[in-house]
């Protein structure tokens, strides 16, 4: 087996992960766990496992000119990202917000075409085109022809959180050549933590742990150890032998699972609109990635 055809099934693992987190997490959150409460469960769980992995596996010295790359990472991998995706999915239902991360791709496309000199052409400018449409459409109509539970600015905030993740892969990148993932995620999770703590600490205290059944915790247990520490570590072992791009692409198959896990739960129901946003999306999506240019340049 080839180390690029492991990254690929540690990336594909990701994403089924995350797809079935969007129902999974719905279980406990907003009504037992508020979405920045469960931010701040989620990344200090997470920093102390990569902390413990970190000092029984790897011992690295971090250079102090990547520092200020590593703050960012925390900035955008983690805290934007985080604390976007929870509050978005906390307002909207499962099936659009699977639908929204599927432009991180065409996001990846145009932030690595700013910083990374990736080659452009018209089909990938019509690709970012479709996507966007698709992604407006949910935004603006979505609550118009769902009966479940669906907002404008929750769809809005998971598609910043798609940007955000997208730039998190940007900057990430580079420093998967030069540290062990376990080393970057055990600093990036640690300094994430720090700036979840002041929008996470007034819900998490206000938490009624006692009202919580076995369900409950076994969603939670998924939500802080599945999702955050192993999908993020498979996402950040793959990406040392593919590229930001390639990595990216493999989020359009969260919206299937998503709806395929929000169906099975009774807690979501495609429609019209769905199957005409997920259309633009995907074919944005096959546009941009279809003819993947090799050349790319490390940011400095």
């Amino acid at each position: 087996m080839t180390r690029s055809f492991k990254a690929r099934i540690a990336v594909l693992t990701a994403n089924i992960i995350y797809g079935a987190n969007y129902s999974i997490a719905k279980e406990v959150m907003p009504s037992y766990i508020k979405p920045f409460g469960f931010i701040l469960i989620r990344v200090c769980v997470a920093a102390i496992l990569f902390f413990v992995a970190a000092k029984l596996f790897f011992r690295e010295k971090i250079h102090k000119s990547d520092w200020p790359r590593l703050i960012a990472c925390a900035v955008f991998g983690v805290a934007l990202n985080q604390l976007l995706f929870f509050k978005g999915l906390s307002l909207t239902s499962p099936i659009n917000a699977g639908l929204m991360m599927v432009t991180n791709p065409i996001f990846v496309l145009g932030l690595s075409v700013m910083f990374l000199g990736e080659v452009i052409n018209l089909n990938r400018i019509i690709g970012i085109l479709c996507g966007i449409s698709g992604a407006v459409i949910l935004i603006i109509y979505g609550n118009r022809f769902s009966s479940l539970q669906s907002d404008p600015f929750g769809d809005l905030c998971t598609l910043l959180n798609s940007l955000s993740y997208a730039m998190y892969f940007i900057l990430v990148l580079p420093l998967m050549k030069k540290y062990h993932p376990i080393t970057i995620m055990q600093i990036v999770f640690a300094l994430g933590s720090l700036l979840v703590l002041p929008f996470g600490w007034e819900e998490f205290r206000s938490i009624e742990w006692s009202t919580f059944s076995t369900n409950t915790w076994w969603s939670v247990i998924f939500v802080v150890i599945g999702t955050t520490f192993f999908a993020y570590l498979l996402n950040t072992l793959a990406l040392r032998e593919l590229s930001a791009g390639v990595v990216s692409v493999y989020i359009y198959l969260q919206p299937l699972i998503a709806a395929a896990f929000a169906m099975l739960l009774g807690k979501d129901v495609p429609n019209m609109l769905h199957l005409l946003a997920a259309l633009l999306i995907f074919v944005g999506v096959w546009l941009t990635t279809k003819s993947v240019v090799k050349k790319q340049t490390n940011i400095n």
